[in-house]
């Protein structure tokens, strides 16, 4: 996936969970001159999926504090009880 990754040109900074439909996207707009009204079916598929992959690292963000937070109430308790 790098290689094919390397050579559609795609910067480092953009190969994330996404990156695959970055090609496609990029071709279609060297194809069309960058048009704005060319290419929106890719463009949208890219933005949903930057979306998605968005919400996602939120949610295990979210997540990963809870457990953290969660961990320090339990330590705080039995610091509480063994004093």
């Amino acid at each position: 996936m790098q290689e094919e990754l390397a050579r559609a040109k795609i910067d480092i900074g953009y190969r994330d969970f996404c990156a695959h439909l970055l090609i496609p996207l990029n071709q279609c707009r060297r194809a069309n001159f960058y048009l704005p009204w060319r290419c929106e079916h890719e463009r949208h598929a890219y933005e949903k999926c930057q979306y998605f992959d968005y919400k996602r690292r939120v949610a295990k963000k979210t997540q990963q504090t809870a457990q953290h937070r969660g961990g320090q109430a339990k330590t705080q308790a039995a610091e509480t009880e063994a004093a």
